[in-house]
């Protein structure tokens, strides 16, 4: 399969050796990307398009080349396409005809024809000669060039023709590692996710940093939801996850800070440790995932004072936008039903929260409260690269694994509906049952207690996690399914 990748419109404007940079930056990225799925992958090209040629022809493989590429930042749309010596005219129509013959009988169509270096010829010559010649030989029912049914597309450059069969859009934005680093708070929600999403697609390289404020379940939803963005969206390049214990934090503030400006002050203590955090891996900017008098704590007045606790720039992609857009956007990238079923955690709960915090009050109450606990929470931060985050957390569970399920016991296959549908579990007289994992902890208390429960995923970390979580939540009816013929996929966000 040969594709070729159109870079983001917006590169093609740059300088030319930015350009260059950037172009040369893809082309690293794709590599890195597709490694695993073909490690002989042929990335060629430097000023306005890559070629990307894979011997692979297994149908599934090549169809998640495909899906990686759409999430790709820095890639506009590629094509799929066949690669033919350049002829004649009469040769062009008969290269078109081997791919097209069959789609055209009674349909509307057009030829569109790019064309790059010196020929006798122009691309309208080349249109108008195909278009005709296919016409008559085809069947065709006519030629529209403003609302055609079916389009002839083909690229010539130089001596080569290349015909193409689809073209598959992507993120588009600047290559991942051209541009700057940010950190992102990371709360698990709509709206982080989404955040996160954006600096991604428009090329910056994302850390995450989540801040625990009580909840273990809460934690491993946010890993969770981190890893599938990384891996969908960053896999090209290894970043960090860092989780924060702010229980003591949280307590500090409950404690000695006024009910009605307990949410500002949190807010400030996240970004005075998130900036400590930056600056010591010496990355550029803070990301939330805030939006404009969404909830009490981001009004402008009270986002002003949240900003002066640091004097790193804090960028707020989400700011103007609707709630409803933002969840939109979430189920297009596939945060949606992570942030749906993310566990609840008990923060700070303000009665009559202020939407007009003053600099002078919220620096009084902070006087109250003992900065070596904001220290402490960060000595104990624990940092792990987001490609190993899912098995670090899986290390050492005491949880009993079985091999072979037996008659009653219920299989619960928590993998994303994708991995589900892809390789559906079948056991003979064995009742399994769909539960992603990302709804696992919220639905669980719904089935039934006299029933005993084997947790099911491809590399068995998460089915290990979620069940040490289930036990230690106070369900003994919880095990790991394991058989013996499994094989670990590495770096599978869907497992």
């Amino acid at each position: 399969m040969k594709l070729i990748v159109k870079v983001f419109p917006e590169i093609t404007i740059k300088s030319r050796p930015v350009r260059k940079r950037f172009i040369r930056q893809l082309a690293k990225n794709i590599r890195a990307v597709l490694r695993d799925l073909d490690p002989e992958l042929s990335v060629e090209g430097v000023w306005d398009n890559l070629e990307v040629e894979t011997s692979v022809t297994e149908p599934r493989t090549l169809r998640e080349m495909i899906e990686r590429l759409r999430c790709t930042p820095g890639i506009g749309h590629f094509l799929e396409v066949h690669e033919y010596p350049l002829g004649d005219l009469d040769d062009i129509v008969e290269k078109c005809k081997a791919h097209y013959a069959d789609r055209l009988p009674g349909k509307i169509f057009a030829v569109r024809c790019k064309r790059a270096g010196k020929h006798t010829f122009s691309s309208m010559d080349v249109e108008r000669h195909v278009g005709s010649q296919l016409r008559q030989q085809c069947g065709a029912a006519g030629i529209s060039l403003k609302d055609p049914e079916i389009q002839v597309r083909m690229e010539i450059r130089d001596q080569r023709l290349f015909v193409v069969h689809q073209q598959h859009d992507s993120v588009g934005g600047y290559p991942l590692g051209a541009l700057e680093q940010t950190l992102v708070l990371m709360s698990g929600g709509f709206d982080s996710t989404v955040a996160a999403y954006q600096m991604m697609s428009r090329g910056l390289l994302t850390h995450f940093c989540f801040f625990n404020l009580g909840g273990r379940a809460h934690e491993l939803g946010v890993m969770e939801v981190a890893h599938y963005l990384w891996k969908k969206f960053g896999s090209s390049h290894r970043v960090l996850f860092i989780s924060v214990p702010f229980e003591e934090v949280v307590g500090e503030i409950l404690e000695k800070v006024d009910n009605s400006q307990m949410g500002v002050v949190l807010k400030r203590m996240m970004l005075r440790a998130s900036t400590q955090i930056a600056e010591r891996l010496q990355i550029d900017a803070l990301v939330t995932g805030e939006a404009i008098s969404q909830v009490s704590s981001q009004t402008l007045p009270n986002l002003s004072v949240i900003d002066s606790a640091t004097d790193m720039l804090v960028l707020r992609p989400l700011i103007a936008s609707h709630k409803q857009d933002i969840i939109d956007t979430a189920t297009a990238i596939g945060t949606a039903d992570f942030a749906r079923h993310m566990p609840e955690y008990c923060g700070v709960i303000s009665v009559n929260p202020t939407t007009r915090a003053k600099r002078a009050r919220i620096e009084y109450e902070e006087k109250q409260f003992d900065m070596a606990i904001l220290e402490r929470a960060l000595e104990n931060a624990r940092q792990v690269p987001i490609d190993r985050v899912i098995d670090e957390l899986g290390k050492d569970l005491p949880i009993e694994e079985v091999r072979e399920a037996l008659p009653g016991q219920v299989i619960l296959d928590i993998r994303h509906p994708d991995s589900a549908e892809d390789e559906p579990l079948q056991l003979s007289g064995i009742e399994v049952q769909p539960l992603p994992f990302y709804a696992l902890n919220s639905r669980f208390k719904e089935l039934d207690d006299n029933r005993q429960y084997l947790l099911y995923c491809d590399k068995g970390v998460m089915s290990r996690l979620h069940a040490h979580h289930l036990v230690s939540e106070g369900h003994q009816n919880v095990r790991v399914y394991r058989p013996a013929s499994s094989k670990p996929e590495a770096g599978s966000w869907k497992s």
